[in-house]
């Protein structure tokens, strides 16, 4: 819960913009902002306060216990201009929600914490438990001076400027290992302990045998990922207590599905009791994985039967593969979602013109893999084979990315051994379309002239279809140097089915800052005066020009009052 608190008139105007805004996020606490600051204090996880920097910092700095338990706090002054991440930047998250309430007021984020303020990823904001030399490290990183990776277990991290070797140490491992003086460890969620427990087995019993397997084997309880078992018990009350201790989700499997999976300790027990020959290592395995602890049961100081059985499986690191559109090239066309996937990745993939236009958004430590036109399917395999090899990577295109774009060529080349992510982006045809006015107000297809992937006599059978249907269509790829009949012969299909005083739009680099654009007939277009980076809508018989704007009617009640009053 986020508490909200004012002191002025203009102050509660905003605060109850926000409250508006967010009415289950937050909390308004009204009387004595002296009161209603530690009262939120101590009842939020974040604070946002419209009040003076000044006045904040006196009211908190008796409530400051401890970085890593304070609520992150957020000063909007009472103008609404700008929005400051006072107190919590990494751990309480009051960076992320500066922005997020500069975005809803209109305001400035102002972030001033180090490593955001260079675009670097803070070491203790990248999802993952860390412990050690965290503030020396940053340092390092911040200062320039090499700083190592070393990767025991391979994790999608976001881009970090590291050195193959150096005197500082960000280290990715479950082992259960102390850090040395200038390292950090991070511990990923790599390792899956499977259980099998007997009715009325305490969570005592579990957790004891549990934190016993992983110790012996030398590995950390905070890379712990889930407890696996039997879908039958999924619901047995020690077992949801252990899970809960540990901070972690029960994940239930049916028994035939832990029966198809071979382990080296299969037994009749659970087969006789609930369906498999194995709950503990069969459930650690099904998603695959290296058994790191075989099959151990649970040891009882009373001296009465096991009944808790556990193993370990380590799991691989899931790459992630972000398919991203750019959008049309103008930067304020570029999504909010784009934007973050491309500082998540660590790899970056590319046509080398698109990898400019976004360069500069890139965080440093990304590494660039960038070709030129016609290696489509060479990226398209670079992307999926770096996010194999455990990378978060973004493919980008231009537009969308689904369309005549980068995903389908990786989505053909990726299995289910790699998370895909899809970025949406506004498209060519949207972007003209805008400009152009509203030519795609009803029933539309988007057609390629381009027949260097598709036979010509596919694309003409299409284009033939379109004009039939009484569709709008858009042309993209309609004319290069060497293929300059196609366009000529599509408008021809299509002049066959409408008249020839139908709009057509030709926008060029749709906005991008030489964009142009204009309305022509169907009739007066000069094939000659379009090139590749133009994109052609051309109308159905509802289309008209108005006031220089091509619009198509959402429905057929115009053309028909029209038609009754010629």
């Amino acid at each position: 819960m986020i508490g909200l608190m004012s002191a002025t008139a203009a102050g509660a105007a905003a605060r109850d913009r926000l409250a508006a805004a967010w009415p289950e996020r937050t909390r308004v606490y009204e009387g004595p902002v002296g009161e209603a600051v530690r009262a939120a204090f101590a009842e939020c996880e974040q604070v946002v306060c419209f009040l003076a920097t000044g006045a904040v910092v006196r009211l908190l700095a008796p409530l400051l216990a401890d970085k890593a338990a304070d609520p992150g706090v957020v000063c909007v002054d009472e103008g609404g201009r700008f929005a400051v991440s006072l107190l919590g930047g990494h751990g309480g998250g009051a960076n992320e929600l500066a922005r997020e309430v500069a975005a809803v007021l209109g305001a400035e984020p102002v972030v001033t914490t180090a490593t955001d303020s260079v675009g670097l990823p803070g070491l203790d904001t990248l999802g993952l438990p860390c412990e050690g030399s965290v503030a020396v490290v940053s340092r390092a990183l911040l200062d320039g001076e090499p700083v190592a990776l070393e990767a025991e277990v391979a994790w999608p991290l976001p881009p970090l400027p590291v050195a193959p070797q150096g005197p500082y140490t960000i280290r990715v491992t479950d082992r259960d290992v102390p850090p040395g003086e200038r390292e950090v460890l991070l511990r990923p969620p790599s390792l899956v302990v499977g259980v099998g427990a007997s009715k009325g087995a305490s969570a005592e019993e579990i957790l004891a045998l549990v934190e016993g397997a992983l110790r012996e084997a030398g590995l950390s309880p905070k890379s712990v990922a889930e407890l696996a078992t039997v879908d039958a018990k999924a619901q047995e009350p020690g077992i949801v207590a252990a899970a809960e201790r540990l901070g972690v989700p029960v994940v239930a499997y049916s028994a035939a599905e832990l029966a198809g999976v071979e382990v080296p300790n299969p037994s009749q027990a659970p087969l006789a009791a609930v369906g498999t020959p194995s709950v503990a290592e069969a459930a650690a395995l099904l998603r695959g994985g290296e058994l790191l602890v075989p099959k151990r049961k649970s040891e009882r100081a009373d001296g009465q039967p096991a009944m808790a059985t556990c193993a370990v499986v380590r799991r691989p690191g899931r790459g992630r593969l972000a398919v991203v559109g750019l959008g049309p090239g103008a930067r304020d066309l570029l999504t909010p979602r784009a934007a973050a996937e491309l500082r998540r990745a660590s790899v970056l993939v590319g046509l080398d013109q698109y990898v400019d236009q976004i360069r500069d958004l890139l965080r440093p430590g990304t590494r660039v893999l960038e070709s030129g036109l016609g290696a489509e399917e060479e990226r398209a395999r670079t992307a999926v084979a770096e996010a194999r090899k455990g990378h978060a990577v973004a493919l980008i295109g231009s537009g969308d990315a689904g369309v005549y774009a980068m995903a389908s060529p990786a989505l053909a080349e990726a299995s289910d051994d790699i998370d895909v992510v899809g970025v949406p982006g506004v498209t060519a045809a949207l972007a003209a379309g805008a400009i152009l006015g509203a030519p795609l107000g009803h029933d539309h297809v988007s057609i390629s002239l381009s027949d260097l992937h598709t036979p010509w006599e596919v694309i003409e059978r299409r284009v033939r279809a379109a004009a039939e249907a009484d569709l709008v269509v858009t042309f993209y790829n309609p004319r290069s140097r060497g293929r300059d009949w196609q366009l000529p012969k599509a408008l021809a299909i299509l002049a066959g089915h409408r008249e020839p005083a139908t709009p057509v739009g030709v926008v060029r680099n749709a906005s991008r800052p030489d964009e142009s654009a204009r309305v022509t007939t169907l009739a007066a277009l000069d094939p000659a005066t379009v090139d590749m980076m133009t994109v052609v809508t051309v109308g159905n018989t509802a289309t008209r020009e108005i006031a220089g704007r091509m619009v198509t009617p959402r429905g057929y009640r115009w053309q028909a009052a029209q038609e009754e009053t010629e």
